[in-house]
Formats: C-alpha cells, sequence, structure tokens
C-alpha cells in the first residue's frame, strides 16, 4: 500500500494491493488499446473508449464525470488544464482515491468530476451531481441485475425518489458556521474541497454509492459485498405484489438498521395480500423479530417506523432505543430516539379502556406514528414534534387514511417461518379465532398442547 510504481516508470500514489493494482493495469490496457482518436496517446485512453467498455452500465451523464474527473487529476501541479486523454498515473490515482481514498481524497475527485475550474462549486452543482450518482447506482445495478428482487421506478423519465434521496444526502452538508445547507436559497453557496470533504465523511452513502459505480460499472474482480446495501427481498411463493417501496427507500431505511439485520427483508404482512384486517395484521407480526412497518396515505405520503424488537400484544409500551420513525415522500428523513419517554412501540386489541391500535412513539391518542383497530385509519400528532422520536407530522393530514401497509421481518429472524413455530392456524389467524368464538364453538386444541416459545 502507499505510493506504488506504475509500469510507465513514474511513482503514482495507490492504495491498491499488488492484485488490485495488476487488475487496474489490465484494466486500463484494455481501455488504451481502443484507438479511437489520432489524437489519443499511445499510453492513454479516449471518452469513446470508456463509453465503449461502460457505456451500457452506467447512464452518459455519469460516464462523462468519471472520464472528466480522471483527466484533470494534476499529477505534477503544473498543469493549465485538462489532459486530451487520460494517463495510466490519472487512471490508477484516480480509482484508487475513488475505491480506497478517504473523505478528502474522494472529495479531490468529485471536485473534478464537477467542475473544470480549480476552487469552489457551487450548491446547485454538487446538487446535480448527486441526482446523476444516485441514479447512476439505480441504473448499474439493475443492468448487471442486482437489485436483489426489488424494484427501480418503471416510468419514464427522472424518479422523484432519486431527487428525494439526492435532496437528503445533500441536506448533511455543512456550512462554516456548522448550519446545514438546506432550502433553495444555499443552491447558489460556494462550496469548497473542505465542505466537500466533510460531507462524503458524514453522508456515508457517498462514498458507498461511488464504490458501487465503479465496481460494478467496471466489473471489477475484486470483492464488494452488497448484502448489506441491499437486502435481499423474501416474499413467500406466489405472493408477489407491488411493494411501496422501491430499491432506493429500502437502501435509505436499511442504512439506519443495526449492520447485522440489514442483509434480509422478509415479508410478514401486506394489506394488498392479506387483507385490510388489524387482526390480521396482529396475527402476523407479532414474535417475529425486529421489523420495518411502511404505509403510504391516501395523499401519497409514505412513512413508517422500525421496531428493534419483537412486537407483543399488550397494553404496555415496548420496545428500546434502537427504535425510529422514518419518511420517504414527499422528503427522506429519519428521526431517532430523544430520550425523553420510553414510549417506542404499542400494540394492542381487545382492551376496552385503553387505545387498540399499532403505535410508535408520544402518547396515548397522541402518537407519532398510530395505526387504528378500525384498519384504514392512523394519525401522525406532533406539535411541534413527537416527544419520543422528535419527528414532525409525518402524514399529509393528521388524522389520515391508507390503503396500503407492509411490516418487514428484517435480518436473521426473517427466514422463520410460521409454519416451524408450533403455532396452530388460529393463532396466526385471527379473524378465524373471533369467528369460531363467536359461533359458541371452543378451541379443542386450547389446553391439550404446550403454549409454543415465543
Amino acid at each position: 500500500m502507499g505510493n506504488g510504481k506504475s509500469r510507465s516508470g513514474q511513482n503514482v500514489y495507490s492504495q491498491f494491493l499488488p492484485e488490485e493494482q495488476a487488475e487496474m493495469d489490465r484494466l486500463f490496457d484494455a481501455l488504451s488499446s481502443e484507438k479511437t482518436s489520432p489524437n489519443t496517446s499511445p499510453r492513454s485512453f479516449s471518452l469513446k473508449a470508456l463509453k465503449s467498455r461502460i457505456g451500457e452500465a452506467l447512464p452518459p451523464q455519469m460516464v462523462t464525470r468519471l472520464y472528466d474527473g480522471m483527466r484533470r487529476v494534476d499529477l505534477t501541479g503544473k498543469a493549465k488544464g485538462p489532459s486530451e486523454s487520460v494517463s495510466q498515473e490519472q487512471f490508477t490515482v484516480s480509482m484508487s482515491h475513488l475505491l480506497k481514498g478517504n473523505a478528502e481524497e474522494k472529495s479531490l475527485v468529485i471536485l473534478k468530476m464537477i467542475s473544470v475550474t480549480e476552487g469552489p462549486v457551487k450548491a446547485r452543482e454538487v446538487q446535480k451531481f448527486t441526482e446523476d450518482l444516485v441514479g447512476s447506482v439505480v441504473h448499474v445495478l439493475n443492468h448487471r441485475q442486482e437489485l436483489r428482487g426489488w424494484t427501480r421506478k418503471k416510468a419514464p423519465g427522472p424518479s422523484p425518489r432519486v431527487q428525494v434521496l439526492a435532496a437528503q444526502l445533500l441536506s448533511e452538508m455543512k456550512l462554516a458556521d456548522g448550519k446545514k445547507l438546506l432550502g433553495p436559497q444555499w443552491l447558489d453557496y460556494d462550496c469548497d474541497r473542505a465542505m466537500i470533504g466533510d460531507w462524503v465523511f458524514r453522508a456515508h452513502l457517498v462514498a458507498t454509492f461511488l464504490s458501487v459505480i465503479v465496481h460494478r460499472g467496471f466489473l471489477l474482480r475484486s470483492a464488494l459485498n452488497l448484502a448489506t446495501l441491499i437486502p435481499e427481498r423474501q416474499v413467500d411463493q406466489g405472493q408477489e405484489f407491488e411493494s411501496v417501496l422501491d430499491v432506493l427507500s429500502v437502501i435509505y431505511v436499511n442504512s439506519h438498521l443495526p449492520r447485522e439485520q440489514r442483509h434480509r427483508w422478509y415479508l410478514l404482512f401486506s394489506s394488498e395480500l392479506h387483507g385490510h384486517s388489524f387482526a390480521q395484521l396482529c396475527g402476523r407480526i407479532p414474535h417475529r423479530g425486529p421489523c420495518v412497518l411502511v404505509l403510504e396515505d391516501h395523499d401519497g405520503h409514505v412513512f413508517g417506523g422500525f421496531a428493534s424488537c419483537s412486537w407483543e400484544i399488550k397494553p404496555q409500551f415496548q420496545g428500546d432505543d434502537r427504535c425510529f420513525l422514518f419518511s420517504i415522500s414527499p422528503s427522506m428523513a429519519v428521526h431517532t430516539c430523544t430520550g425523553y419517554n420510553n414510549h417506542y412501540m404499542y400494540l394492542n386489541h381487545g382492551q376496552q379502556t385503553i387505545p387498540n391500535g399499532l403505535g410508535m412513539g408520544g402518547q396515548h391518542n397522541y402518537f407519532g406514528l398510530w395505526v387504528d383497530v378500525d384498519f384504514g385509519k392512523g394519525h401522525s400528532k406532533a406539535k411541534p414534534t413527537c416527544t419520543t422520536y422528535n419527528s414532525p407530522q409525518l402524514s399529509a393530514q393528521e388524522d389520515f387514511r391508507f390503503e396500503k401497509l407492509e411490516v418487514w421481518a428484517v435480518g436473521d429472524a426473517s427466514g422463520q417461518k410460521l409454519a416451524n413455530s408450533g403455532k396452530s392456524i388460529l393463532d396466526a389467524d385471527p379473524d378465524a379465532r373471533v369467528l369460531l368464538e363467536l359461533t359458541g364453538r371452543s378451541r379443542h386444541s386450547q389446553g391439550l398442547r404446550e403454549v409454543p416459545d415465543e
């Protein structure tokens, strides 16, 4: 590691291991062997050669950004502008910074991918770069068929979720006085290298996304573990449906889960598949480990919460301070615990004197997120914010209605099937149990079998 030596004989800064550097050399040989312009020097490659190599895997604007970022690397400190083509030394240094560099080194390449001029860039230019970066991640993963069961936006034109996630990432940038770069009034603000470096360090998905587009764009042999970036989507056979989540929403929420729970999401409940029934919800989500709940209200707002512990039906609050609330649309944000109280999770059914429903944060009748026992109704109350999670009102209207609600078990516990739990079908289907009791019939197995371990 450290300073390496290219075959041209010039010392260049590289953090690649010997086998990784050998792969970079082979890749450069392939690029430089495509002589697409008479102006290209023998040991260099042109934009046309790069497009020929990765033009299908990445959008045109990102291929051009990568090329410009590489040819603007000044190895001597004396260059008066970008080179006509990319030399082996420029290629090695750029790839080293993008794949293995620290936040400061990555920020140097990002600035060169944004602008030909030295010095600060406008915040609106960083915004456009971020949108291109997020869109390129979806593009390359879809091209390589590595979405792991999730979907991308199918409609033509730019995806609103691309712009929403890009806006969230940009909101992590801080000004010199410590304030965040929020609102359109800041788009003409000058962002220097120190600000970009701090942003890359703070918004870790930026560095991750850069690594993804380089790794999967060039199909590098070195390992890139996508499992903790995009969880495997698991739905029981014959139960496919259109989720309210697309791959970018999943990536964003998943990045805030405990690391050991990021590799797999298993569907426990969908109102589209299992019906608009609170009893069905209560029959499918308890004792299944940590879960992500998400819903879409009638105004198109998408939001939900992460329950860090198994749901239990009981009249007390439950959970711990790893729980959080989040929003996906119209904006992406995660709202973590304040420490003010321990009202993390609440699930109750069949009580006379206290609320029946599912809640997260706040207090009885004033939850940060509430799904009522009268399925399809809920509320999100926060004046000014939820006491437990410091979240604003997540829904468009304080009292909202919804059609779509999903619950996904996350991590290894998500693979546990109810069929292996020792429960009867009446445990799994509360509607069937209620119907049995209303007809005056008893559960003959009740008391004859052991209560399954929860």
